[in-house]
């Protein structure tokens, strides 16, 4: 298998290391594994502390930036960051408001972080969190104890972070991000295993002509296995598969994301099926975001994000954000 890397062992950093000079608005401390927007801490405002396994980019990294993270814990590839990095990045950035934890479910995630707040909590700083478990492919997997955390992960980063740019205190700001999270569902779906460095083969073995229903953001199975479908056949197995579990009673923020490996002219075109469904369900539409967001290294696929959206959350929304990755009104 080609990738381009100098060798597995320097993945992570190298990569920190390209990040850093391509934005000079984030300090990203190679080291030590943290990336923390320049202006922080702000005053008066709480601080947005997540971070994951590498392997998910731009997730977490290139959230990170007004409106949005202020800083993000980059762990080994697929690998949960360690406590000492997320206390180390929730110091950082504590203005004396609080500091939210934004933390998906994979079981490693929730540990650390438990015991990053710990840690924090000695110094000092209030810590709050959020999990998300938006995914409603299975209940449990390789990786969790319940759902597991995917796309929404995005929406609740944004919103809440635009919440906390306002000034909002630490228990709006929380109970908005779980606001978010309890109104957001995904379903992903693999077209190819991905490959990580380390291995340097697909992770998992999916036979030409065949899809993987209901993945997670590493690979793992999912719902079932079946012979290739069309765009259109995917769109209805997805869409439906979020809307028995979450009947809008909303319009919807839609994420059409990209597992990595999937160009923007089929994720246009997947999003126009998408569309399609949900028109044909009768769910109106507030907001479409498309591309890669929150990926799995090398992995051609996609999964959709559905989050109801009230007034409130749809204005936190459109709020004015500026990151690598996400940037509107500035």
């Amino acid at each position: 298998m080609r990738m381009l890397i100098n060798v597995p062992e320097t993945v992570v950093a190298d990569a920190l290391r390209g990040m850093a000079a391509a934005y000079p608005d984030l300090n990203v401390d190679v080291e030590n594994r943290v990336i923390v927007r320049r202006d922080a801490p702000v005053a008066g405002q709480v601080a947005l502390v997540s971070g994951g396994g590498s392997g998910h980019e731009p997730l977490h990294g290139g959230f990170v930036g007004p409106g949005m993270l202020s800083a993000a814990c980059p762990g080994e590839v697929f690998t949960s960051p360690v406590p000492d990095q997320m206390a180390r990045a929730a110091a950082a950035v504590d203005s004396g408001a609080g500091v939210l934890f934004i933390v998906k479910n994979y079981t490693g995630d929730v540990l650390n972080f438990d015991m990053a707040a710990e840690l924090a909590e000695d110094e000092g700083i209030s810590v709050a969190k959020v999990l998300v478990n938006d995914d409603v492919a299975v209940t449990d997997s390789l990786y969790t104890a319940g759902r597991r955390g995917t796309g929404a992960t995005l929406f609740v980063e944004k919103i809440a972070g635009a919440a906390a740019a306002e000034g909002q205190p630490l228990e709006r700001v929380e109970a908005v991000g779980r606001q978010v999270n309890e109104n957001s569902r995904s379903f992903g779906v693999a077209l190819s295993a991905c490959t990580t460095p380390a291995k340097g083969s697909p992770t998992f073995d999916l036979p030409d002509g065949e899809l993987e229903l209901g993945i997670g953001i590493h690979g793992e199975p999912g719902r079932e296995r079946r012979p290739m479908m069309t765009s259109g056949e995917i769109a209805d197995f997805a869409v439906n598969a979020v809307l028995e579990d979450m009947p809008p009673r909303n319009p919807v923020l839609v994420l059409v994301n990209g597992m990595g490996a999937t160009p923007l002219l089929e994720l246009f075109g997947f999003n126009a099926e998408v569309q399609r469904v949900l028109r044909e369900r009768g769910v109106a539409v507030a907001r479409t975001l498309v591309g890669n967001y929150v990926t799995s290294l090398d992995m051609a696929g996609a999964s959709v994000t559905l989050c109801q959206a009230d007034e409130e959350l749809l204005r936190l929304w459109d709020a004015p954000v500026r990151t690598p990755a996400l940037r509107w009104g500035m």
